[in-house]
């Protein structure tokens, strides 16, 4: 089921042109991982949200869908 998460992860992805293996690779994630949490299957672990927020410059209240 999508989520605010999962749909921010996806557009901060493609906003980029960075596929989900590259993303995976420059946060230490398998590119399985990133599919899912895209897919809103799994959330990400806090270590994955704060590498994920440094990756694209955003707080990780935004990625959490808190703040716009």
């Amino acid at each position: 089921m999508k989520t605010k998460l999962s749909t921010r992860i996806y557009e901060l992805r493609k906003e980029i042109n960075l596929s989900q293996t590259d993303l995976a690779k420059k946060i230490g994630a398998s590119q399985k991982a990133v599919d899912f949490w895209e897919k809103g299957i799994n959330e990400p672990k806090a270590s994955f949200i704060i590498a994920l927020s440094k990756y694209f410059g955003v707080t990780a209240d935004y990625i959490l869908g808190l703040e716009d």
